[in-house]
């Protein structure tokens, strides 16, 4: 089955940006008198804004000063993407310029704010392959919820299962799972949970591989 939609996460999974991210804000932090580490990093992988201020009250306190900390990291990291494009990761562009050869829709559905996810994809030369974004800044529930992959097949007039999501994280697996949305997942920080692991459509290593399966296969 080729689906009629891909919808595309952004941090880890199109762009090389969640460790660039994590240090710039472990730097923040260390400067407001906080260490920030991986293991504390992975649980908000794929959280909206509001999301990830809970996550970090659990780890820092109710007066850990997050919007502050947040405002400052994402202000640094749209400067550093601004000057200099962050990488595209293994064989997104070519999956893209395939999708858009055969006249499929792409769109990006990220939990990032509206203005981090166009810096982002301008830079690195990726925007004019999307027809359609939708960010932390649109919708009200974060993954695991499938609002925001639901909202992308409203958007297009496709139904979830002839759609497919593609994602790093596991908080982006299950939203795609709970929308009843085929998953592709395409590992960063973090490889799934077996569990989950093992009800996605497709869990490959890059791009690459998911564009091998998808098409090649179908030229067969």
């Amino acid at each position: 089955m080729i689906p009629r939609l891909f919808i595309f996460d952004m941090d880890g999974l199109l762009l090389d940006s969640e460790y660039a991210f994590m240090n710039v804000l472990t730097e923040v932090m260390a400067e407001a008198g906080y260490v920030m580490t991986r293991e504390k990093y992975l649980p908000t992988l794929g959280l909206s804004t509001a999301d990830c201020h809970e996550v970090m009250k659990e780890f820092f306190g109710e007066d850990f000063p997050y919007y502050e900390v947040y405002r400052e990291s994402r202000r640094r990291m749209n400067a550093k993407a601004a000057s200099s494009p962050l990488p595209v990761k293994a064989g997104i562009t070519e999956l893209l310029e395939e999708l858009k050869q055969r006249g499929i829709p792409a769109c990006v559905a990220s939990s990032s704010p509206r203005a981090t996810i166009e810096i982002y994809l301008r830079t690195a030369g990726l925007l004019p392959y999307f027809a359609y974004t939708i960010s932390g800044d649109d919708i009200t529930h974060s993954k695991p919820d499938p609002e925001i992959f639901l909202g992308c097949c409203r958007h297009f007039g496709v139904a979830p299962e002839e759609a497919a999501v593609l994602e790093d994280s596991e908080n982006g697996i299950r939203a795609g799972l709970n929308g009843g949305i085929p998953v592709i997942c395409i590992p960063d920080m973090k490889p799934p949970a077996e569990e989950l692991a093992r009800q996605t459509w497709i869990l490959a290593r890059d791009a690459h591989e998911v564009r091998r399966i998808l098409f090649d296969t179908a030229k067969e």
